[in-house]
């Protein structure tokens, strides 16, 4: 059996939630890389972590996802990515123990391939980079997270198999009339059989929009592939309420969609931009009332 299909031999996983509003809400000042806070605020990184194993995560990610060479060089960091994946995947190790495996995030490198921005070499070989560190100090898995350029997933996808680690690949479908497709314009169908066919262990769907419009695109993902599936949906769409950014939905609200993600093929259940262990622990509450029904 793999290592995927004993983690999910006793059905659906809970994953976590939000990390980059958490952090905010520890004092990450916009505009400031939050993997920087690996090196200089540990504490606070752990204990984001730490919030979501005690809410019942069963998996955990790693504050590591704008920490690929590319990204990073923006800010003239470069020079840090093995100390910030390093450290990442260090914090979420102790956060987790033995109670929560540790999936390391790899966002993409936010440069365009249809522009020249980047030559594809150079992708495949950042995330080969940044992945074989993430493997090498302990990371279960690693996870290509809120991609919108299926071209750039792939290259991702060949650079961070080197490994030797299962990789997760998921997109964020915001756009189009249905908020179905990538911004790039790709549809779950070709996303899953596109990524299933290059390798991925798991395919899937996170941030983009609510939790109400998840339903659909992972009932598409999950008939087009014969693979896992990832679904990590926002608290909803953002407002700007006297300069500040609300998420509106509730957890309640939010953990209520269990039942029809689970029904439309989802293996792992979590949370993406503006929920946090509350979300978590209602999710772990309803699938408790689930079971018990059963």
């Amino acid at each position: 059996m793999s290592r995927l299909a004993a983690w999910l031999a006793n059905g659906p996983l809970i994953t976590d939630g939000a990390w980059g509003t958490q952090l905010q809400t520890l004092g990450l000042p916009l505009g400031v890389v939050p993997d920087t806070w690996n090196l200089e605020h540990p504490e606070h990184v752990e204990s984001v972590a730490r919030a979501y194993v005690e809410a019942g995560s069963q998996v955990i990610l790693t504050n590591t996802f704008r920490a690929n060479r590319i990204t990073l060089a923006d800010s003239g960091l470069a020079d840090l990515v093995e100390p910030l994946n390093r450290a990442g995947v260090s914090i979420s190790r102790r956060a987790a123990g033995s109670k929560a495996l540790v999936f390391a995030s790899m966002g993409p490198t936010g440069k365009m391939l249809l522009t020249d921005d980047l030559d594809p070499a150079q992708v495949t070989s950042a995330f080969a980079e940044q992945a074989r560190v993430l493997a090498a100090n302990g990371a279960d898995a690693l996870l290509l997270e809120t991609f919108s350029d299926l071209e750039e997933a792939k290259l991702a996808l060949t650079g961070a198999r080197q490994a030797g680690l299962p990789v997760v690949v998921s997109f964020a479908f915001d756009s189009g009339r249905n908020l179905d497709r990538t911004m790039m314009g790709s549809t779950p169908e070709t996303v899953a059989a596109e990524l299933e066919a290059a390798g991925a262990d798991v395919v899937g769907a996170n941030c983009g929009a609510g939790i109400e419009r998840f339903a659909p695109v992972c009932k598409r993902l999950k008939a087009a592939c014969s693979l896992p599936i990832w679904i990590k949906a926002n608290a909803g769409l953002p407002e700007v309420k006297a300069g500040a950014v609300i998420y509106t939905t509730s957890a309640a609200f939010f953990a209520g969609h269990y039942p029809v993600l689970i029904e439309a093929g989802a293996s792992f259940l979590g949370g993406c931009c503006g929920t946090n262990p509350d979300f978590i622990r209602a999710l772990v509450a309803t699938r408790s009332a689930a079971c018990a029904s059963n």
